[in-house]
């Protein structure tokens, strides 16, 4: 029995029935050259075969008496590789949007919390003989990056199958051809239905998980001074810190605007795909400056700029971001769970100029980082550590049935994050991987989430929205890729080589 982290059980305590914390993804793989083809029955019996690699994929959560911890992993006994990949299928040719709008139906269905929190969704009928794969994962088992590396466990470097993760902490052995495990993952034991040998752990009675939780009780309490103290000290710290600072400061929560975007969701889901160069963000990175994530920041300020100039909506100041930061250590590198801290970002979207809106957006993610590194990584854990799973479950639904967020400005207006990938070619059953578009989940007040992930010579985006309050999430997939070619267009204007007799002459 493994007890989850603060964060981790945090994930599972905020859920409720308009607000699914899942992450999922959709993986379009091209089977052409692959002998046999690649079915259903192929992937099935691939992912059947390394399930045991990746330890949570056969566990299920037990709550703690009372709401008073947070929830244990523990092995299920009735783990069933058929619950978890299914087989679904477009009518062909399913081009991208009718993908996206399978996957939109698909992250608008909670996990069901009595089996393992996973789901595997094998999508045939695509257009030019494609398939997908849609990984739809809880976030309390993982985070961006961990959840790059648990599919890491069902991907080859080649079509031909090699069990085991290919990047994380182990890729620099990548081009070497040894391939291990997950930390974690312990030789099976029994048969499980899998092919593997597997003993389940008997399930924890009631008088054990009832002295658990009384052995817990004063960690708890101990946690919440702690947590307070902490606080505190984060407190002086940076009012400390923002007296030095010369430059504006980044944003503090409740400062975003009120927009249309921001206000009580629904259940539903809208999803929209778009595949942004990487030699084009490279491109603006050189000539205008700024990272690789400064530049889809500032992608996603153009896209958001488009829907609301085509809403007719005028915003009273710049919208603001979430952006996820992960605070993983080499050490931690293969852990499953979450090891992530957060900023919030303006993305100066009231600025007119592509140029000076990249820059704006580039000197603010400076000040946040500076922020958030006297803040520390461990405030918000320890939080989550001191706070009783009861109170923030009964207090996120009490949200969700008062619609607080139809009359409260939000905390900030959207969330944005950036993982990167591999850049070298994945396989998965012989199949090579062609796109990779991550979905991050929405929360209460907060209608679109803009989720990138960098393999090969792309950076792929998922676009996920509540689908009441933004129907139209296409609009912000287009809105980035013509914000970004402005900025590519500006680069090209300002390193085009002057022509000679333009030059000054030497006095």
């Amino acid at each position: 029995m493994t007890r989850l982290t603060g964060l981790d059980g945090a994930f599972l305590a905020l859920e409720s029935p308009s607000t699914h914390l899942h992450i999922l993804g959709a993986l379009i793989f091209e089977p052409d050259h692959v002998a046999g083809g690649v079915d259903f029955r192929r992937i099935r019996d691939l992912v059947a075969d390394r399930v045991h690699l990746v330890p949570p994929f056969r566990m299920r959560m037990i709550e703690a008496p009372f709401g008073l911890q947070h929830p244990s992993m523990v092995d299920d006994p009735e783990f069933d590789i058929d619950n978890h990949v299914r087989r679904m299928s477009l009518p062909q040719p399913g081009d991208d949007r009718e993908l996206a709008a399978l996957v939109g139906n698909l992250a608008s269905r909670p996990l069901d919390r009595r089996r393992p929190l996973w789901e595997f969704h094998v999508i045939e009928g695509l257009e030019h003989g494609r398939i997908a794969l849609v990984p739809k994962v809880h976030h309390s088992i993982i985070d961006g990056v961990s959840g790059a590396e648990v599919m890491a466990a069902f991907f080859d470097l080649s079509p031909n199958p090699t069990p085991g993760p290919i990047f994380g902490k182990d890729s620099q052995e990548k081009q070497g051809g040894d391939v291990v495990a997950l930390s974690g993952a312990t030789p099976p034991q029994t048969d499980d239905g899998t092919g593997h040998q597997w003993t389940p752990a008997p399930l924890p009675g009631e008088v054990d998980q009832l002295r658990g939780l009384l052995g817990s009780l004063p960690g708890q309490v101990d946690a919440f001074a702690r947590s307070l103290s902490r606080t505190v000290r984060t407190a002086r710290a940076l009012s400390g810190r923002n007296r030095e600072v010369s430059g504006a400061l980044p944003p503090a929560p409740f400062d975003a605007p009120r927009t249309s975007i921001n206000a009580a969701i629904s259940p539903h889901r809208r999803v929209a795909f778009d595949e942004l160069p990487l030699a084009d963000i490279r491109r603006v990175r050189e000539v205008l400056g700024g990272t690789a994530n400064d530049v889809l920041l500032a992608a996603t300020a153009g896209g958001l700029r488009t829907l609301f100039a085509e809403r007719g909506e005028d915003l009273e100041s710049s919208l603001v971001a979430f952006v996820p930061v992960s605070v993983r250590t080499e050490s931690e590198q293969g852990a499953l769970g979450n090891r992530v801290s957060a900023m919030l970002v303006s993305l100066a979207s009231g600025v007119e100029d592509p140029v000076a809106r990249l820059r704006h957006i580039s000197n603010g993610v400076q000040t946040a980082k500076e922020q958030s590194r006297t803040m520390g990584s461990e405030m918000f854990a320890g939080w989550a550590e001191a706070t009783f799973p009861a109170f923030a479950s009964r207090l996120s639904r009490l949200v969700t049935n008062l619609r607080i967020f139809d009359h409260l400005a939000p905390m900030f207006n959207l969330i944005v994050s950036n993982v990167h990938g591999p850049d070298f070619p994945l396989y998965l059953a012989g199949a090579r991987m062609v796109a990779m578009f991550p979905i991050g989940p929405i929360v209460e007040g907060v209608g679109v989430n803009v989720t990138a992930f960098s393999y090969l010579d792309s950076m792929f985006v998922g676009v996920q929205a509540c689908w009441d309050l933004v129907p139209d999430v296409d609009t912000i997939a287009r809105g980035m890729r013509e914000s970004l070619d402005e900025l590519v267009q500006e680069a090209n204007r300002r390193d085009r080589p002057v022509p000679w007799w333009h030059a000054e002459l030497p006095a």
